[in-house]
């Protein structure tokens, strides 16, 4: 298999891997992620907006260190 392909393959299974997490996150006792302080939540009627900052930022940090990681274990 190409390496492109490989990556793709990886990459595809990472994101489905997440989202199912992300699906399963309350009732696996991760129901505070996206509900950290730093995340942006604004709630009128009609009208809702979540920017979730401080989430995106723990998943940053998450994903950094994995690959690095990673990257060591090569």
């Amino acid at each position: 298999m190409p390496p492109v392909a490989r990556a793709l393959v990886v990459t595809g299974a990472l994101l489905v891997a997440l989202g199912l997490l992300a699906w399963l996150a309350p009732s696996l006792g991760l129901g505070w992620l996206g509900r950290l302080p730093g995340d942006l939540r604004i709630e009128r009627p009609g009208l809702r907006i979540y920017v979730p900052f401080m989430s995106s930022i723990l998943a940053s940090v998450a994903l950094t260190l994995l690959f690095w990681l990673l990257s060591r274990l090569r």
